[in-house]
């Protein structure tokens, strides 16, 4: 049974021949490559052939957001759009204009709408470099008051969606049967969640939440427009698990709030994809506390990402007693814990006994180091995730 396999038979709850691994060490090898610190016997090597030689699956959820073919294609990233090589889909605005600036690491963007002008801007610099970080970050939030709301809602409201089903292939292709390629459709799980996330400045946002509801709504409503049309399009692709939202918390995107805004549309896009005979999958790598009844709730199949004590207040017992099998985790192994400045070896080799008793019988787990592979991980503890992973012992239904 190969990585592909057991991954898919871990969503349906089948039994595998091993407790499927599968670390992503995408930011792990750029940094590393970037500093010159790749282990020795990898200096040469690719991300692929490391994988292959540790005998782990591939990570191939979070999209590299500089694998584009044209430096145009990331111009609009602070609205949430992005087009990259092997998204399933592209999105073409019409009916604006753009004037675009580069000033050293800096790029900026000036909208040009019938219904007023906007501006964001981004920054990637060398420290994001070093660090691995491919995605760039916003500066200059697109939306500054109540005033642009009407510019930001022209803008997805008139967006056409393309289907790029021959681009997710690529990358289908490029992992095999390493692991799974996942198609991308947005870090943000809902319109209002792309507004919170993207177009405003946090605290921004929350006084619109209280000051200026309705528009807020009317602003949430326009943009479902977008999304349900990028929806449509990568339901019908190749794609075997679609990624829709990331990067939740208790305190920003707190219980009551994700309820309102966020589990209807996860719902939604569940719903259709089962329908397709696909699995929907979320990027839940905060601090869970609290949310874990409503992404129940929103009918996910995949908890991507999953970051246990002592890096979160909820251990990997806990997630898995209130998933009761109906979510996979995928994740697991707090970031920290390859680290040697936090836990001595003995400490590590501790933890992970204690980490895999709580697995249980390992139904419904893709084992991974939550949220990434750190750049400065102790990379024999890499190797030995991979080893305890297979002397796990096969996983039955």
């Amino acid at each position: 049974m190969n990585y592909r396999e057991s991954i898919l038979a871990t969503l349906r709850g089948e039994g595998t021949d091993f407790l499927p691994y599968v670390p992503r060490l995408d930011l792990w090898y750029k940094s590393n490559k970037t500093r010159g610190t790749l282990p020795t016997e990898y200096k040469n090597a690719t991300l692929f052939e490391i994988v292959d030689d540790l005998g782990v699956g591939y990570h191939s959820i979070v999209p590299d957001f500089l694998d584009f073919v044209d430096p145009l294609d990331e111009v609009d990233r602070a609205l949430g759009i992005y087009r990259l090589r092997t998204l399933p889909y592209r999105t073409v605005l019409r009916g604006i204009k753009r004037n675009i600036s580069y000033e050293g690491d800096y790029t900026t963007v000036e909208y040009l709408t019938p219904k007023g002008n906007i501006r964001t801007r981004v920054l990637y610099d060398d420290h994001m470099k070093k660090a691995g970080i491919t995605i760039t970050h916003i500066v200059e939030h697109a939306i500054k008051s109540v005033k642009d709301y009407e510019a930001a809602a022209y803008i997805f409201e008139n967006a056409e969606i393309q289907p790029t089903y021959d681009n997710y292939l690529i990358a289908k292709e490029e992992v095999g049967d390493r692991g799974v390629a996942v198609a991308f459709v947005s870090l943000a799980g809902s319109p209002m969640h792309l507004i919170q996330r993207e177009l405003m400045d946090y605290n921004l946002f929350f006084y619109e939440l209280y000051d200026h509801p309705e528009e807020l709504k009317w602003l949430s409503d326009k943009i479902s427009i977008y999304f349900k049309r990028v929806f449509e399009v990568v339901a019908k692709s190749p794609a075997d698990i679609i990624l829709l939202g990331a990067n939740y918390d208790a305190k920003i995107t707190y219980p009551p709030f994700f309820k309102e805004h966020i589990t209807p549309n996860l719902k939604a896009g569940a719903d259709i994809l089962h329908k397709e005979g696909k699995f929907l999958l979320t990027h839940t790598d905060g601090e869970n506390k609290g949310l874990l009844e409503h992404y129940v709730d929103s009918d996910i199949d995949i908890a991507d990402s999953i970051c246990p004590a002592p890096m979160t207040a909820l251990t990997l017992a806990e997630v898995r007693e209130a998933f009761a099998g109906k979510i996979t985790i995928w994740g697991g192994v707090p970031s920290v814990s390859v680290l040697e400045n936090t836990m001595s070896d003995s400490e590590f080799d501790a933890y992970m006994e204690d980490l895999l008793n709580q697995a249980g019988t390992g139904d419904h787990l893709i084992l991974s180091i939550a949220d990434t592979t750190p750049p400065d991980a102790k990379f024999s503890r890499i190797k030995k995730i991979s080893k305890l992973a297979q002397q796990f012992g096969r996983i039955k239904p």
